[in-house]
């Protein structure tokens, strides 16, 4: 009798992982219920941006035309300008002037500037 009670105990206690380990059961139903939380909460997250990202849609539709307009009229001064600073990394904040000028120096530290080879764009 103590021998069948033996390996009754033996047997079960060889089979409890193999139990646990069923394949039928979902092992990860933990990381499938934070899934659907993330899920959830991102729809939220998106259902509550929803009105704003239309607004900015809107905002971006009604500057469109003016924004086109500053490039076609800016553009080519602002290219001539970029061909005549070589870094802007070595140049000083901009100082405005009480008279409206606008003074933009070059760094103490910045190494000497070389003039472009080639002349600025003509306006």
């Amino acid at each position: 009798m103590k021998l069948i009670a033996a390996l009754s105990i033996a047997a079960l206690i060889t089979c409890t992982p193999l139990w646990a380990q069923d394949d039928s059961a979902e092992p990860s139903d933990g990381f499938n219920l934070m899934q659907e939380g993330a899920r959830l909460f991102m729809e939220g997250m998106m259902s509550e941006m929803q009105p704003a990202i239309d607004e900015l849609a809107d905002l971006a539709g009604q500057m469109e035309p003016a924004l086109r307009a500053f490039a076609e009229e800016m553009g080519p001064a602002l290219m001539e300008l970029m061909t005549l600073v070589d870094d802007i990394r070595l140049y000083e904040t901009p100082e405005f002037l009480e008279n409206g000028d606008i003074i933009i120096r070059r760094r103490a530290d910045a190494p000497p500037y070389v003039p472009p080879e080639t002349d600025p764009i003509e306006l």
